[in-house]
């Protein structure tokens, strides 16, 4: 049985791609917080621990662990991974849109 469809090469950014008006920032904020994920795995941190030792609610971590990202500012998750990571750099690049499709 043979399908018909038609593939297609994403942006690399899925938030573009579903036509979110605020696509790069949710990108941003979702790259971030994958980031504060893996260094709470990389540490065997709870999300208790996680709070007691950065001061930031241990609620806020498990929002985080569960994606829920609406509350939290891209500047507030920074922060968040600071307190748990202090080697983490995180650098931002800026391309015209125009710029970028040559």
């Amino acid at each position: 049985m043979k399908d018909d469809f038609e593939l297609e090469d994403g942006s690399g950014n899925v938030f573009r791609d579903l036509g979110d008006p605020e696509a790069d920032l949710k990108q941003a904020k979702a790259i971030v917080a994958a980031r504060l994920i893996a260094v709470l795995d990389n540490r065997g941190l709870t999300v208790r621990k996680a709070g007691q030792e950065t001061g930031f609610a241990a609620a806020d971590f498990s929002r985080i662990r569960n994606a829920d990202l609406g509350r939290f500012t891209l500047d507030r998750l920074m922060r968040m991974l600071a307190a748990l990571d202090h080697d983490t750099c995180v650098t931002i690049r800026l391309v015209s849109r125009a710029a970028a499709a040559f």
